[in-house]
């Protein structure tokens, strides 16, 4: 007789194994999903004047306003509190753009899952490509804040490669999760939507943690003061703390093991929610 529990084991494996192949398989497809991403930016914005430089224009004109207004609020002079300002407004950007469309991942693809077989993993690179994208877009106003104000990030600024990688590779494993979750639960993105305005407000983007004087370390609890920090802190000329580099490679566990759990476990199911 056959034991059921090496059977139980047998097929996780296999589940795990396919989930595996599916995100190799997806990553050797650079070429598709590179070319769909960028196709999703132009089709988003065709006949559109600006293109996605409606999004730069519209970043310039929330920073130069908040600036302004919030640097005589909080006392911090302007040279200081506009560059800190710009760089945490783009890299949230980035970081809730991903949060709040995640949950569109799957169904959005709805009449390629069921027409056309790829692996899945395809859909969800597509998805970060493509926020990565119009997030380069909005660099423009980076690059023109840092020259007028005449900030030098130096050697610094090299280390927000990293700090990008990190903030792109957790958006991946995020964005598999919630696309599973949000197929199968369609109120989740409203949820999401929700828990991201929350975080906007308790995270400093545009306060400093150093406003929280003696209670600045509740700050230190919040992953997405440390996600965010490892790619403003070196554009700003600084180096993030050892951490802030603990916590979001820490984050980034915890995500791939959830992202994996769910992928081998309901890969097989997308096609049914969707």
């Amino acid at each position: 007789m056959s034991n059921p529990t090496v059977s139980i084991e047998h097929k996780e494996a296999s589940r795990f194994g396919l989930a595996i192949d599916d995100l190799v398989n997806g990553l050797r497809m650079w070429r598709l999903w590179g070319r769909l991403g960028w196709s999703d930016v132009v089709q988003k914005y065709r006949r559109s004047l600006l293109g996605p430089f409606w999004l730069t224009a519209s970043m310039a004109i929330m920073i130069v306003a908040m600036g302004l207004v919030y640097s005589q609020i909080f006392k911090v002079p302007l040279h200081e509190f506009m560059p800190f300002l710009c760089v945490g407004l783009m890299v949230w950007g980035l970081i809730s753009t991903v949060l709040l469309e995640a949950g569109s991942l799957f169904t959005g693809s709805e009449s390629y899952i069921k027409q056309i077989r790829l692996p899945y993993s395809v859909y969800v690179l597509r998805f970060v490509w493509s926020k990565l994208i119009t997030f380069a877009h909005n660099f423009v106003v980076y690059f023109a804040i840092i020259l007028f104000f005449q900030v030098n990030p130096g050697f610094a600024s090299l280390f927000s490669i990293f700090g990008f990688a990190l903030i792109l590779l957790n958006s991946f494993f995020t964005s598999i999760y919630l696309g599973m979750i949000s197929a199968r639960f369609r109120d989740i993105p409203q949820i999401v939507a929700s828990v991201v305005q929350i975080l906007f407000f308790i995270t400093p983007i545009i306060w400093k943690a150093n406003f929280l004087g003696k209670k600045a370390y509740f700050v230190t609890l919040n992953p997405f003061y440390h996600l965010v920090e490892i790619a403003r802190a070196p554009l700003l000329g600084e180096l993030p703390s050892t951490e802030n580099y603990l916590m979001v490679i820490g984050l980034t566990c915890i995500n791939a093991i959830i992202a994996l759990a769910f992928f081998s476990r309901f890969r097989s199911r997308i096609p049914y929610w969707v």
